[in-house]
């Protein structure tokens, strides 16, 4: 039986535990959370509670032959990421398993001004966020290369689904870009992403490196005036960029400011991923029914 290990298995990491034990394996399923962990044990799921900030916490891990998806997302601060090196040096190099699927974000490529990236596309982030994804990425690729491990790395867009819209900044009335100053942005539905990691888990060879995203792109303010009416709340109001990078936060600064087209075409052809939700409108009303 194939032996499945998520790390980080939280928003996304469920969808893809529930997936494989409705297909007969029963996943392994690394959480940071004592709560959480009760939660997914409760459930029937095996569980290990432990964090990646502090390794020695981790018991020893046995994954041979085992597919990981490693799912955690870097810490705050710097442009290494500390938690996917800490599992790379702790757990990968005592334990080599089949595959590694690493799901990392487009924040990775260079800012395009509404341009299409591909894969091939530059990836030289601008955000620190970004720099460390690609950190992550660096590190997984060169142990998968001295270790003779297939990785494949998922490039994943903005990810929205069930309890995952932004009714907060919604309800505040946080200001958005001004619809004419805002460029194209890339979202997938977290259940057409789980899709897509198990699709890379079965199809995806080593070294490859996919784009995740729905190929409909919209900007951040129609996004977010979309999922205000799906909620029945007000739109909020809008600013011009000038106005922005005064009164928005660096972070929502940074998503607003940056735009790109996101190409989708190796997920749906190397993949084979059939899109659930392939339209923002569709993943919204599904997101609130």
């Amino acid at each position: 039986m194939q032996k499945i290990f998520i790390a980080g298995c939280g928003y996304i990491g469920e969808r893809i535990a529930r997936s494989c034990r409705d297909s007969g394996t029963d996943p392994v399923c690394l959480v940071r959370s004592a709560e959480h962990g009760t939660r997914l044990a409760a459930a029937g799921y095996k569980v290990i509670v432990s964090t990646l900030d502090d390794v020695a916490s981790l018991p020893q891990l046995d994954l041979t032959e085992s597919t990981v998806f490693y799912l955690v997302p870097p810490p705050g601060g710097g442009v290494i990421d500390t938690r996917a090196r800490a599992f790379i040096d702790t757990v990968l190099s005592r334990s080599a398993p089949a595959k590694i699927i690493y799901m990392s974000a487009t924040s990775v490529y260079s800012e395009t001004h509404g341009g299409v990236v591909t894969e091939e596309s530059p990836a030289i982030p601008a955000s620190a966020m970004g720099k460390r994804r690609l950190d992550a990425e660096s590190a997984f690729m060169e142990y998968g290369r001295r270790c003779n491990v297939p990785v494949v790395v998922l490039r994943v867009s903005g990810i929205y689904g069930p309890g995952r819209l932004p009714l907060m900044q919604i309800s505040q009335g946080q200001p958005l870009l001004r619809e004419e100053e805002s460029g194209p942005s890339n979202r997938i539905h977290a259940d057409d992403l789980a899709t897509a990691c198990l699709a890379a888990g079965r199809y995806g060879e080593n070294g490859d490196i996919i784009n995740v995203s729905d190929g409909n792109p919209s900007s951040m303010t129609a996004y977010f005036n979309a999922c205000a009416d799906v909620l029945r709340l007000q739109r909020q109001p809008q600013v011009t960029l000038a106005e922005a990078a005064r009164v928005m936060s660096p972070l929502m600064f940074s998503y607003v400011s940056e735009s790109r087209i996101v190409d989708n075409s190796r997920m749906l052809e190397r993949l084979k991923v059939a899109l659930r939700y392939p339209s923002m409108l569709e993943g919204l009303k599904a997101s609130v029914d």
